[in-house]
């Protein structure tokens, strides 16, 4: 931001002080700049004198502000901030503060910080319940025990969550993602994952280095959401090491768990059951029930019907 000075420097001689004072007359009209000095009846000439060029770039980023262009085109010395003047001393001083846009945008961050997505698109993460259409009694029972979750979630002390089952684009994920993104609302921290490209991805983490940190986030998660579980390949190293690991633990640190799936529990369970190896083993059947009983006793059971909501964009 240039000062009074680099404004008029292209002038020579008499018509640079001209210029000059004619800037000073302008800066000292300004009606922001005569609230200042009235409230400050202490300013001296030569205070206001030594003062002047921060009172012209108060005026001048002012300026910009009465005709904001938009927080990403802000031309003021610092982007998404407006000065304030202040005396120190007997000197003049610009402080600078965030203006309402900047202040929404940093809020807008903030918020986002609390939800995290892997292997999701970024849209599912802005999804609001002020969206989801309630145009059938499951999906108006789905968005009503999906409130009452976001009501009472408290992870670390009550690790209760959902099971959200039904057909292809009746918006499961959606709903998923207005919970995490009321959950950002106040602060709770949730994790969204797309399962199927999760377990892939920690596979791959076993040769470059990877796996821990990302079990281990997902793991901990305050709040989880494990979207479309059951799309995936079923292993034992999955069931057994993966998910029956992740479960143990959240059930261990009472943390809560959304999963969302084209299958029922009995579904579920059958492709839990099935493995790579083919065929369906009495040892699979076990561990794929002791796995059903987690999700059975540690989450509520929500059946989803309607059209395909996918079909209709």
């Amino acid at each position: 931001m240039d000062s009074i000075e680099q404004s008029i420097k292209q002038f020579s001689g008499g018509r640079f002080e001209k210029r000059f004072e004619q800037l000073k007359k302008n800066t000292l009209q300004n009606h922001r700049i005569k609230l200042f000095l009235d409230k400050n009846p202490e300013m001296t000439n030569e205070n206001i004198e030594k003062g002047i060029n921060e009172l012209y770039q108060f005026t001048q980023q002012w300026n910009n502000c009465d005709q904001c262009p938009g927080l990403e085109a802000c031309p003021n010395l610092i982007q998404g901030f407006q000065p304030d003047l202040n005396v120190y001393r007997g000197e003049i001083q610009n402080q600078y503060k965030p203006c309402s846009l900047k202040k929404k945008d940093e809020e807008r961050k903030r918020q986002a910080s609390f939800v995290q997505s892997l292997y999701l698109p970024k849209e599912m993460t802005q999804v609001s319940f002020d969206d989801f259409h309630e145009d059938n009694s499951s999906r108006t029972n789905a968005f009503t025990k999906a409130m009452a979750f976001c009501a009472s979630v408290n992870p670390g002390e009550d690790g209760q969550g959902l099971y959200i089952h039904g057909p292809f684009g009746v918006g499961k994920t959606f709903l998923v993602g207005a919970i995490a993104n009321y959950l950002a609302d106040e602060e709770v921290t949730t994790m969204i994952v797309y399962t199927p490209d999760f377990f892939r991805e920690l596979k791959n983490g076993i040769s470059d280095g990877s796996y821990q940190g990302k079990m281990d986030m997902v793991k901990r998660a305050p709040v989880l959401i494990m979207d479309d579980i059951g799309a995936e390949t079923m292993s034992n190293w999955i069931r057994d090491d993966i998910l029956g690991a992740i479960l143990q633990f959240r059930m261990m640190e009472k943390l809560p768990t959304i999963f969302t799936s084209n299958f029922d529990l009995s579904e579920l369970e059958i492709h839990l059951s099935s493995t790579q190896r083919g065929g369906v083993e009495k040892v699979d059947q076990l561990k794929a029930r002791r796995i059903l009983e987690r999700v059975k006793h540690l989450n509520e059971v929500i059946d989803m019907k309607g059209e395909n909501k996918r079909n209709q964009r």
